[in-house]
Formats: structure tokens, sequence, C-alpha cells
């Protein structure tokens, strides 16, 4: 005999024991020796298509209202768009001899390449897609950040920080000296970070008063930064320790903790709960809790890992390994229930994706 409250149980059991849906788009993967964009199919878990591009690519980004995503190969300076729906390469435009970087604008409108030769800052119209202004630089830039509100651009370089007004086309007068790598607004937009890597200093700057807010000394350099998903902490890795610094970027900015976690640490990202931490030398992923601080985890990943890109549904955490030239799929899910710090019940899959790949983007379809 089964009891009424035993029939109204098993739907719910049921409900709670179904797999994930298997989500519906891509990871586009640059492959910088291979020359191509790799398409993985992550319902699949399978490459769908290689891409061959003219040149090395560094950097890929996808738009979320367009059906385009955007490959950069800085050695020869030129933007490749890459049509979803086909993936297949549609258009390319040199816009440089070589570039740097890339950032597309809030309302994708735009796409902002930074320049090494000639100095400048480029912006690319994607309707027609064509360079539809250029501003010169007086030094050689290095990194480059876009302000949430989508009014103001922030660059560094081996000898200052830079504000531009993207509307009025104006490069501010430079707002600090020094070794300056990374940049980072604030959510508010108000202010910004940068890295001075030269003094291992972090550099807080006021927007509209285009001023110094205070210097930070931290015991790394500022070699890499990322935000918590609410924008309330910021944490960096770099050349000095073996471990990650957190710092409270709001109100009067202060560093809050040093936290060991892993050997050498690299690239980052963060889920809603948890911080990922590559650690290229030993292979392997550090997981963090943003809460604790505490290492959750630490997944073997495969040789080198140097970019991690977690997906905004909180699925998968992808990590890309240049030299084993694999992607290593997490389930962040497993990983936060993990009762073993050293369970490999994480690591969802491999993939094999290309020749040294850098640089990863998921494009829901």
């Amino acid at each position: 005999m089964i009891s009424r409250r035993t029939l109204l149980v098993l739907p719910l059991a049921a409900a709670c024991t179904r797999p994930q849906e298997a989500f519906q788009g891509y990871a586009f993967v640059a492959n910088q020796e291979g020359g191509a964009i790799a398409a993985v199919d992550l319902g699949a878990l399978a490459v769908a298509r290689h891409i061959p591009l003219e040149g090395a690519p560094t950097e890929v980004t996808a738009a979320a209202q367009r059906p385009s995503v955007y490959a950069l190969t800085p050695d020869n300076g030129t933007v490749h768009e890459i049509q979803i729906g086909n993936l297949k390469l549609a258009r390319k435009l040199a816009v440089a001899s070589q570039a740097i970087t890339m950032a597309l604008a809030v309302d994708e409108r735009t796409l902002y390449v930074l320049a090494r030769e000639p100095r400048s800052l480029i912006a690319v119209d994607l309707d027609g897609f064509k360079p539809a202004w250029k501003l010169a630089l007086p030094d050689e830039p290095v990194g480059m950040a876009l302000s949430p509100d989508g009014k103001t651009a922030a660059l560094t370089s081996g000898r200052a920080v830079y504000l531009v007004d993207l509307a009025a086309r104006r490069l501010s007068p430079p707002l600090g000296q020094g070794d300056y790598g990374p940049v980072q607004f604030l959510t508010d937009s108000k202010s910004l970070v940068a890295g001075n890597r030269g003094e291992r200093l972090l550099s807080a700057y006021s927007v509209a008063a285009q001023r110094l807010i205070t210097h930070l000394p931290i015991s790394v350099r500022p070699d890499q930064f990322c935000f918590s998903r609410d924008g309330g902490q910021l944490f960096v890795t770099g050349e000095g320790m073996d471990a990650v610094v957190v710092v409270y970027p709001f109100f009067t900015p202060q560093v809050g903790d040093t936290v060991l976690a892993g050997h050498t640490p690299g690239a980052m990202d963060v889920s809603e709960d948890l911080l990922f931490v590559a650690s290229p030398t030993s292979g392997d992923v550090s997981i963090l809790s943003i809460a604790t601080r505490k290492v959750m985890a630490v997944v073997p990943v495969g040789s080198d890992p140097g970019f991690i890109r977690v997906m905004a549904n909180d699925q998968y955490a992808l990590v890309l390994n240049r030299k084993s030239g694999d992607m290593a799929i997490l389930s962040v899910a497993a990983i936060a229930q993990k009762k073993s710090r050293y369970s490999p019940v994480g690591l969802r899959a491999m993939i094999p994706v290309g020749s040294r790949p850098v640089s990863a983007v998921v494009r829901a379809i």
C-alpha cells in the first residue's frame, strides 16, 4: 500500500533528482598559437567547429543583443566578427598595425580597440563595421576599462593613468605617475582602481574630480584583478606571494585580507559565492568561499591553466590550459557541495580545444 502522503512526496523527490537542463549555447575559445576560435557546444560538451583566423587571437568577447562574437588578433591589429548562427567568420577589419586589447560598449554599438602601433584608442562602429573615430595617445598603452555607465574609458601605461570622455573624445591629463597595468571602474562609475606594478600599490582615483583618493600598498605585484559579483570586494593576484589580496574598494578603500591560495596564483573569476584561482605552475584551481575566505577545494585541471570564465548562471567554470591545449569544465554546484577538499568531484569534462587557448566567452543561443 502507498499512502497519500507518499504519493504527494514522490513528484517532489523526482524534481529534486532531475538532472539539470543542458545549456543551449557555446563557449568561444581563442587559440593563440592555433590561429583559430574553437566553438564548444556546452550542451554536448564537445567542439562544434574550429573557425580559422588570419593572425593569433588573444581575446574574444560576445554581444548579448547582437548575433556575433568578436575576436582580436593583436599582431596584425585586426577585429574579426563571427556569426553565432552558422559559426563562420562574417567580417574582419584591420584597425591598426598592432593592438593590445578591446572592450565592447555598454550599448553594444561600438567596440573600442586599444592600439600599440599607432598609439591610439579606436572606436569601431559595429553596424557599419568601420572605424568611427581615433584618439591619439601620448604613451604606449597597457590596459583599458570601460565604466559601467558607458561614459568613460580608463587607460593605463608604463607612465600614468588617463581618463577618456567617450562622448567628447577627449583625453584627460595624467592622473598619476607609475608603471600601471590592470585598471577597473567600481560599479557606481564614480571611481576606479589601477594597479601600480612598479611600486606594488593600488591607486584609487575619483573620476569626476580626476584626482587621487588613496594609495594602498599590497604584498603582491598587482597583475590581475577580479571583482565579486556585487562589486564590494576586489581580488588581486600577482608576483610576490602565493596569495590573493582582498580589497574593499568603496568609501575609503582599504586592504582586507591576504589569503594563501595555490602556487603562484594568477587568473581568477567568481561565481555568486566562490572565487576560482588558477595556479599555472601546479596545474590546479583553488576554490575559495567568498564569505569565509577559506579554501573549499583544490581541483587538478591540466597543464598551465591561465584563464577562467564562470558562466553567468553559475553552471560551469571553464578553465583554459595553455600548455595542454584543453578546457577543463568544473561543476560549480558540485564544488559547493564537496565534502572533501581534494576530491575531484567538481571536474565535469576535459575538452581538447586547440593550441594555446588564452581567452573564452560564453554565449547562449
